[in-house]
């Protein structure tokens, strides 16, 4: 499969290959949003499932795609042992920190926990820009990681953490958009709320692609720590929590569990 799709884009500069894999990514939001237009909620075990499955996703991606082959591209550059995990070390702090700040500055509010951020006047500021800036917040290091994950031309590793997320993305389109249509927006609003966040991830493929296109070899493992450092920041800050306020560990254990094997399978076999 992956010597086939080589094939098939082999001529085409990387950056478009790079940025076609996240806009792809982007819109499995959109298609897992649709069924929205047929129902009316879900149950909070189901949504504490799905959301705990794309954390599963996110992290497997954050270990195998991202971690692992900067660790891998560090040492072809470097004799000395100290100097891949210090690199890949120090990049996901300043991804962790950049989405630290973002959530710390940014006015959003979760589906759970409420608001967070800045205070804002609601009145100005609608509620239903809140849930997408929280959404935003998560989906676009989730982008990047798609766009740098074809670094290196590492065709396989690219397919593998453009499926894993795309996965991920269907039930996170629905559950975005059903949760804003239980708080009075309508269909179309909630369908076009999560189709804004999947843009939002297709943007932060498309910077991610960029980078790999201007910056050397030297960099790639600082432009892939970076993308590990802030999927593992919205991982433990925003996914986890949320998860688990609800009563619902065991489900979020479980469907956390199924993402991070599937995952783990994707990136092992297309690899």
């Amino acid at each position: 499969m992956i010597d086939t799709l080589t094939a098939l884009t082999d001529g085409i500069p990387l950056f478009y290959i790079a940025a076609g894999a996240a806009l792809i990514a982007g819109l499995a939001t959109c298609l897992g949003a649709i069924p929205v237009f047929f129902l009316r909620q879900l149950s909070p075990r189901l949504e504490t499932a799905m959301m705990s499955f794309g954390a599963g996703v996110m992290l497997a991606a954050t270990f195998f795609s991202l971690i692992d082959p900067g660790l891998r591209i560090a040492g072809d550059l470097t004799e000395t042992l100290v100097a891949p995990p210090l690199w890949i070390g120090l990049a996901m702090l300043l991804g962790a920190g950049l989405f630290l700040a973002a959530d710390r500055y940014l006015p959003h509010e979760h589906f759970i926990s409420g608001p967070d951020g800045v205070t804002v006047d609601h009145s100005r500021l609608r509620k239903v820009w809140l849930f997408v800036i929280a959404i935003a917040i998560h989906n676009f290091p989730e982008g990047l990681s798609v766009g740098i994950g074809f670094a290196g031309d590492d065709f396989g590793n690219g397919i593998a953490i453009t499926t894993g997320i795309s996965l991920q993305n269907l039930p996170e389109g629905l559950v975005v958009a059903v949760a804003l249509l239980s708080v009075g927006y309508s269909r179309l609003q909630a369908f076009s709320a999560a189709a804004l966040t999947g843009l939002v991830m297709s943007l932060g493929g498309i910077v991610g692609a960029a980078f790999i296109g201007l910056a050397g070899s030297a960099l790639m493992p600082w432009a892939l720590g970076f993308a590990a450092g802030a999927m593992l920041f919205v991982i433990i800050d925003e996914i986890i929590p949320e998860t688990h306020r609800r009563g619902f560990e065991r489900e979020a254990n479980l469907g956390f569990m199924v993402g991070f094997i599937l995952m783990m399978f994707l990136d092992l076999t297309l690899d």
